[in-house]
């Protein structure tokens, strides 16, 4: 494949782009043509696009009208049926997301085009409006967030978040959101209300407390200190929090596993769980161009752990081991993780949320005849 040959095409010397987690723009899988022009040359468009370098690069928003929005889920080892991404691509930068190759099916590298271009669902409160009225259709808590942040920066313009937590809380619906972004906050009124009625959870990924490591991670994510404080806000409220802690990487944020789980607890977490580090498609080859410039020492030693949680492997996509691995390491992070849970009264388990208050949109509107 043309994006495995090409990668490390791209020289890493002064590579950083200012507040970016990717390294390079590398092109996605499905690209079959690839220009790369020579320093100094102009290539337009096309050379933004490829561009690896020091300068800014700005985020667009597009629009995008979607025809559904609810994704269903099939996967035993995910503890969701149906979920709603607002946006596709994600200004926070994690270099490691999960969600990065999605990119490629839009004709846009996984690199930086993920973090700068993105996509906003502008009528998804519509839409949903229209899913959830559907005769067939059985109330399931939905996830928001299990793909791209429903709170990064492009949510304080288009508010798509917002406008959809709106649509659930009216009619009575089970949500539960996963961010790292503080300004969930912002909606606090509409969390503590479904919260009391059984409707509603929050997960806040934390996935380091130094700030130094934060900036190369997810440079455009809150602060780790931050999203303990989120954690405390919401609690106060009366909005069950679960701490997720994501991803362990061995020797580079593994060593803060008890001190993240012992401050979320005294924030008010009820819960917690993690998610070893994974590296599907094309997040292998960025991820790998981030350790080269960042940790070159390390790097080695790091895939070399990588590889043994997936056996053998940079990463397999079995069910029930994809997420915390397996062999010696794995072992280890689970008994640490246990072990912390313990000690700090936290349950491995998010609550459960109610379903037998939904109100079907139709059935709301014939009731005024």
């Amino acid at each position: 494949m043309l994006w495995s040959n090409t990668v490390f095409m791209y020289s890493f010397e002064a590579a950083m782009t200012r507040g970016r987690g990717s390294i390079s723009n590398m092109p996605g899988r499905f690209t079959n043509t690839v220009t790369v022009f020579e320093p100094g040359e102009q290539g337009g468009a096309a050379q933004q696009s490829m561009q690896v370098g020091p300068a800014e690069r700005p985020t667009r928003l597009h629009t995008q009208m979607c025809k559904s929005l609810l994704s269903r889920n099939q996967s035993p080892d995910i503890p969701f049926e149906q979920s709603i991404n607002p946006y596709r691509g994600c200004e926070h930068g994690c270099v490691y997301c999960f969600a990065r190759p999605t990119h490629s099916y839009l004709d846009f590298s996984p690199g930086q085009d993920f973090e700068t271009e993105i996509i906003c669902k502008d009528n998804a409160p519509a839409v949903l409006r229209r899913e959830l009225a559907r005769r067939g259709y059985q109330c399931r808590p939905v996830a928001i967030g299990t793909a791209t942040d429903p709170y990064q920066p492009a949510e304080r313009e288009r508010k798509l978040t917002r406008q959809i937590l709106e649509v659930l809380a009216e009619h009575r619906h089970p949500v539960s959101l996963i961010t790292k972004g503080a300004l969930v906050l912002r909606d606090l009124d509409l969390l503590a209300a479904m919260a009391q009625q059984g409707l509603a959870t929050v997960a806040i990924s934390v996935t380091t407390l130094d700030n130094r490591l934060k900036s190369r991670l997810e440079p455009r994510a809150s602060a780790g200190s931050r999203r303990i404080a989120v954690m405390r806000a919401l609690a106060e409220a009366g909005v069950p929090v679960t701490l997720l802690l994501a991803p362990v990487i061995p020797f580079i944020n593994d060593h803060e596993l008890e001190e993240i789980v012992a401050q979320s607890a005294a924030a008010g977490a009820r819960s917690a769980g993690y998610v070893v580090l994974r590296l599907p498609h094309e997040v292998n080859p960025l991820w790998r161009q981030w350790l080269a410039v960042h940790y070159p020492q390390r790097a080695a030693k790091v895939m070399a752990v990588v590889n043994g949680l997936h056996g053998g492997r940079d990463y397999r996509s079995e069910w029930f081991t994809r997420q915390s691995g397996q062999g010696v390491w794995a072992d280890l992070i689970a008994q640490r993780f246990e072990i912390a849970l313990r000690r700090h009264g936290l349950v491995g388990e998010r609550c459960s949320l109610r379903t037998d208050l939904f109100r079907r949109p139709a059935e709301e509107q014939l009731s005024l005849f």
